[in-house]
């Protein structure tokens, strides 16, 4: 059973389950930088939440199946085409070999997640077929998906069954979000003013950002160490503010430890929807 990535689009890569407890040894979270929307995903179509399936950014990609097998596409809101005719997000379908799927253009947010019946096979590498591309492991040879890669699928061991996600369970996207966050440990180290800012400005999503930081206009921050300190342990989710005062975001991909001033840490409860802000989205930081 295998699929073929016809047209890959800007950024299509393989990711499944995150590389839980290898921090110490330099690598990354890594798995899907919308975790929600890729487990409903796998769902739709009776997989576990984490088995591998495509994370696809921004700019859509084209499938054709090459064998029977279902499907399901969940995450950024987009047009998807089977065959020409239109199908519906949050719904698993039946695909026949020789079938083509063609996945649109994000309107908001920045990822969708398409899963297959079975799931994809990636490579693995510590435990996980997630694609990390600065290291070149996982997924499909360590990269982004190129146009005519071919991807076997596992043959699934249940029987299809057509589904949907309830209404009101689908991921609502926007082009403004609110993240809940606590203060990080150099919070205190700045002058109250930027503390009062950081949890009171209308941030700007900048087009600078990827898997592994975002950076957030609006707001620089005046720190006493002029950013450098001693590297420390930091993770997905955390607020950093490098030597020019304007602050990253912290996304699946981040490295393992840094020595600029971690402002706030965004809560899990909020973290996935980091992988989903889009350059010009709005951003304001919840403190709790």
């Amino acid at each position: 059973m295998s699929i073929v990535v016809k047209r890959a689009g800007l950024q299509t890569t393989i990711q499944a389950q995150p590389r839980v407890g290898q921090r110490h040894l330099g690598v990354p979270l890594c798995g899907p930088a919308d975790p929600l929307s890729m487990a409903l995903a796998n769902r739709l179509v009776g997989n576990d939440s984490l088995q591998p399936a495509l994370e696809v950014t921004l700019s859509g990609c084209d499938i054709e199946f090459t064998a029977d097998s279902s499907f399901a596409i969940t995450g950024a809101p987009c047009e998807v085409l089977l065959n020409d005719k239109p199908i519906n997000m949050h719904k698993s379908y039946r695909a026949m070999s020789g079938d083509n799927l063609n996945v649109g253009a994000a309107k908001k947010a920045v990822r969708s997640y398409i899963a297959f019946g079975g799931s994809l096979v990636g490579d693995e590498f510590l435990a996980s077929a997630s694609t990390y591309m600065p290291a070149a492991f996982g997924g499909h040879q360590g990269r982004a998906l190129r146009d005519n890669d071919p991807l076997p699928l596992q043959q699934p061991e249940h029987e299809f069954v057509e589904t949907q996600t309830p209404p009101e369970f689908r991921p609502q996207f926007s082009n403004a979000w609110a993240l809940r966050a606590c203060a990080q440990r150099n919070f205190a180290d700045l002058h109250e003013p930027d503390q009062v800012a950081l949890f009171n400005t209308n941030f700007s999503v900048s087009a600078r950002g990827d898997r592994m930081g975002i950076q957030l206009l609006g707001q620089a921050f005046e720190l006493p160490t002029a950013g450098y300190l001693d590297s420390d342990p930091i993770f997905p989710g955390t607020v950093q503010c490098p030597t020019d005062g304007v602050p990253y975001l912290l996304s699946v991909d981040a490295q393992t430890t840094g020595g600029y001033a971690q402002l706030a840490q965004v809560g899990r409860v909020d973290r996935h929807l980091i992988g989903q802000l889009r350059a010009g989205d709005h951003l304001s930081l919840i403190h709790i």
